[in-house]
Order: structure tokens, then sequence, then C-alpha cells
């Protein structure tokens, strides 16, 4: 089957246009993970990540490093939390577009000589498995590139172990970096993201490419052993390119001695079988004429006849699929006088958005949060999604909406009270919060009209039964023993035809009065 394709040509056209400064930074937050004080880093400013994070523990490298964020971690622990998530949380512009970059150096944290493999996440979408082994091994840190659209006023970024880690997860730095509009624009980014698989500069030997080459900090690798380099194009006007690329990657160029095709593997890795966003880019070296060329993916046509001008373009589809080696081929047509050429190339694996849990019930479950004491460590980012990685003690539904269905605490040690804003979860079946120290009144929960189950037995609770609850026609067991409850139990409770009630042993109900002779 061919790959379904969405290619486009993109040429200079003068009224596209950049409103970022080349000048200034790149706008956004700059993390680094466990240091505890602000550092500024050629220039630049790095907070502490204690803001944007509850779990975890800071932790110093005894390796050397070269970058200073890398001398520091946030470490999370692996025991009782496999398949639980820790999340930065962190406040963006909702609709703007971030380039999100998260970094990881073992430095031998855990005592072991290779470090762990885990789950990294955005909001509710299941970003990458992070397997940073072969990089450590030979002296490097790793990191990762994704694009993604903030639906909220935070975004998420947590880890997770997954079932094959075998020590504590952790993370070097985390950047958020505000992006054009015009970036990548052909994506819908109400549904994906976009994953970085390889983004190379060819017949390019220096350092990665970044800012203030690249204004919004991308990192561009060298890339070379394809036929011959030679030098490229530096009149390029980059800002007509809606991907708006450095210059600098037009400064060199890999071409062929001769009319030969040009023929390699890349990107460099096997792909998993996905669909993927796949970005070229060309300048002709000469000002005298066009370089005219096909491009083939594994032997299927990806553009023909690109005409390829000092000007420069941009060959892109929006949706390749691959799977495997990737070979691509540059091929001039039969009585050309001169080879083909190109300068850079990205690509990114598409994302399908995981979604997002109702927002009704997240604002209920953090302010859920916010009333208890001691909540669960892992009760940060998306609370259903990615399923996998829901938070403790809560059941999801599936569909388009995603809602809360149960929330089952019990035995969990917690402390604190029962916030009000629970009866706004309003797909609830089951609540279980027995057997713990919760205190203060049980609050109005007649708006859970699905409510089947509601136990709170075995705490401190205080204060009378809400005659509410007998408005519940779905309630089918409540549970309400050994806590501090006063006054009458409800008309509308007390014998209740098809209701299991347990008031008893504890609390200091009145009796009530008599009947009249």
């Amino acid at each position: 089957m061919l790959p379904f394709l969405s290619l486009l040509l993109l040429v200079l056209f003068n009224f596209l246009s950049v409103s970022f400064s080349q000048s200034e930074f790149p706008k956004g937050l700059l993390i680094d993970c466990g240091a505890t004080t602000k550092s500024t880093i050629d220039g630049r400013k790095w907070l502490p990540d204690k803001d944007f994070v509850t779990g975890g523990t800071p932790r110093n490298l005894t390796t050397p490093v070269l970058v200073p964020f890398l001398s520091t971690v946030r470490s999370f622990p692996l025991r009782n939390n496999l398949l639980k998530k820790f999340c930065y949380v962190v406040p963006v512009f909702r609709r703007a577009k971030y380039l999100i970059r998260t970094t990881y150096f073992y430095g031998g944290i855990n005592g072991r000589d290779s470090p762990p493999a885990f789950d990294q996440m955005v909001d509710g979408t299941f970003w990458s498995v992070v397997n940073t082994t072969e990089d450590y091994a030979n002296g490097m840190s790793s990191y990762f590139e994704g694009v993604f659209v903030a639906q909220g006023k935070t975004m998420s970024v947590c880890i997770g172990a997954n079932t094959y880690t075998d020590s504590d997860p952790f993370i070097s730095a985390l950047e958020f970096l505000i992006v054009a509009d015009s970036l990548y624009n052909s994506t819908d980014f109400g549904k994906f993201g976009l994953s970085l698989v390889a983004r190379h500069a060819f017949g390019y030997s220096g350092p990665i490419i970044r800012y203030p080459d690249d204004q919004f900090d991308r990192l561009w690798e060298p890339h070379v052993g394809i036929s011959s380099t030679v030098a490229g194009n530096r009149n390029v006007s980059v800002s007509a390119f809606w991907n708006v690329p450095p210059l600098k990657i037009f400064e060199t160029a890999q071409t062929t001695n001769g009319i030969q095709p040009i023929e390699w593997n890349w990107p460099p890795v096997s792909l998993p079988n996905s669909t993927y966003y796949i970005a070229l880019y060309f300048a002709d070296t000469r000002n005298l004429s066009s370089r005219v060329f096909d491009i083939t993916i594994n032997n299927i046509s990806y553009y023909r006849n690109l005409n390829v001008t000092p000007a420069g373009a941009c060959v892109f589809a929006t949706r390749w699929l691959l799977a495997g080696p990737t070979k691509i081929t540059l091929t001039p047509p039969s009585g050309s006088d001169i080879g083909p050429l190109i300068n850079a190339g990205e690509v990114f694996d598409l994302l399908v958005l995981g979604g997002r849990t109702a927002t009704r019930d997240a604002i209920a479950l953090n302010d859920l949060k916010d009333s208890l004491k001691n909540p669960p460590l892992d009760w940060n980012g998306d609370p259903c999604l990615p399923s996998q990685y829901s938070w403790t003690g809560i059941t999801c539904s599936e569909g388009p909406q995603i809602r809360v269905i149960t929330l089952n605490l019990t035995s969990m040690g917690l402390s604190g009270s029962l916030s009000p804003g629970i009866a706004n979860m309003t797909a609830l079946t089951d609540i279980w919060l027995g057997n713990n120290s919760l205190t203060g009144p049980i609050p109005d929960l007649s708006s859970l009209k699905r409510l089947e189950t509601l136990d709170l037995g075995d705490n401190q609770f205080s204060g009378e039964i809400p005659s509410s609850l007998g408005n519940i026609n779905s309630l089918r067991e409540l549970f309400l023993q050994n806590n501090n409850l006063t006054g009458l139990v409800p008309n509308n409770l007390d014998g209740k035809s098809g209701l299991n009630l347990r008031i008893s042993p504890g609390n200091n109900f009145a009796s009530p009065a008599p009947a009249p002779s």
C-alpha cells in the first residue's frame, strides 16, 4: 500500500515572515532538574525545578560534566511505583506552539553501570521510551525533542517506570521553548504532536547547530559520509521558509562527483512501523541555473522533477508510512549536466494525541488533592491518561469524553478533608475512602446522580449526615461507621428501600424524639 502523501514544495514567498527576532533568546522556560538555585549558562537563565514538581529527590552527580545543567538530576523512586508517573507541571500560553526538550545524563546515580529505561509522557500522550544506555556508554547525554500545542494553561511532562525499568528513573533538564506558528504548520496539532527522530545538516562536520544560528534553538546534528561535501549557499532568505531553518544549514551541502544519483540510509536508525513527517531542505550552490532531480524514499516516489534554485526549497510529507531501514535516493534526469544536492533534513514521528480528562473532573480531583494533606505522589499531570499511567485510585471511562467513574483510596493513610468539589465529578458511580483519617463535614453530593456506593467508614468525619444523600436514587451502599458524626440519621436514609446503610459502631447520633401518644 502506498503511503498517504501530502507533499508540498515550499519556495520563497516575500509575504511570509516571522515575528521572532534573531537577537532574542527563545521565549520559554529552562528547568535545571535537581538544581536548588538559579543559574545562568551562556547568557540564558535556568530555574531550579522545585516549583514545577512534587515527587522525586534532587541528586548531585559525582561524574564530571561539560554542561553545568547535567551536574544534577531529579531521581524518582521505582519501589512500589511501577506504572506510576511523576510530572513536571509547567505554566504555558494556551494555544502556543512549544518545542519541548528533555535531556538525560545518568552519571551512575543508581550505583549501576548502566542507566534504567523508562517512559516519558506529555499531558495525556505517551511520548517515547527513554533508553540512554548507548549514549551513556559513549560518554554522552541523550535528548528528546517534540513539538506540541498547549491545550490549556499548563502542560505536563511526566516520567514513569515501565515493566522493564530496573532502577530509579531520572531527568537532567527540561525546556519549554515557544516556536513560531508557521513551524510544521501542515500538522493538525489539535490531533497530533511531533516527536523528533532525526535532524541533520548534510555535509556539515562541525558542532551541533543551535541557537543563535537557529532562533528556536532546535538542534541540527552534523552528518557526513554520503558522496562529497561542497560549499553551500550563504544567501538564502530562510525567514520565508515556513519551518524557518537556520541559514547555517545551507552553508554546506552533500552532492555527487559528476551526475550520479545520491543514495543513502537516513535516518540512521531502523524505524518502528509508524507515520512520519519528513522535511528535506535544498538550495543550489550556483547562480547560473537550477538543479532538477527526483526524490524517492524506499523506491517510492517522494517528489518528481524538483527544481532547486539558489533561492532554496523545502519538500515535506506530512504523513509518510515507514518501517525498518529507510533509503533516500536523489536521481538527476537523463541528460542532466549536474548532479543532485541536499543540505538538511528532519524526520518526526507523528504522535496521535491521547486526549485529556474532562476538565470538570480534572479540576475536581486537583481540588481534592489540595484538600488532602498527603495525597498520592503520582497525582500530577492528566488524571486518566495515558491509560496505563492513570492516577492511583481512579478508574476512567473510554471514548471521546474521558470521565472519572470510580475513586478508591481505601486504607491509603490519608488525612485532611473531603473537598466539596468532588460533587462536580458527575460520572462517579463508586467512592471508597474508608479506613483513613479524613476530618470535617461530609459535603453535599446530591449532584452525583449515578453514585451507587459511598464508603466513608473508619475516618474522623464530623457534623451531621447530609439529608441530600437520600435524594440519590441510585445509591445502594452507604458506609459511615466509626466516625464522629452527630445529629439524627435523615429520614430519607433510615429504612430506605434497597439501601445497605451502615452507621454503627461509632458516631454519636441522637435518638429520634418519641412519637406522640
